[in-house]
């Protein structure tokens, strides 16, 4: 399954995890040195929310920033009771 989100597309970039050595010379070092850089990715903070799409409701993988934007609607919450059994 991608991780892309479904409402605004929103899906993983790239981007570089760089290693330090040394010691600041605003801590009395001679600077720090690059030593290495590491290729990632940084993936969109995706949660399974259910959401009411065309008319009916089912389970979407949308972005946390599309969830506080407002871009989904929840469904309305249930309020079936069982109903009480009939003394025979």
């Amino acid at each position: 399954m991608a991780r892309i989100c479904e409402l605004t597309g929103k899906g993983p970039i790239k981007g570089r995890r760089i290693l330090r050595s040394g010691k600041a010379k605003k801590k009395g070092g001679i600077g720090m040195h690059v030593t290495a850089t590491t290729k990632r990715r940084f993936f969109p903070n995706l949660q399974r929310v259910k959401a009411v799409v065309n008319g009916e409701v089912r389970y979407i993988r949308v972005s946390t920033s599309a969830i506080k934007k407002g871009l989904i609607v929840k469904p309305p919450k249930r309020t079936w009771t069982k109903p009480a059994a009939k003394k025979a």
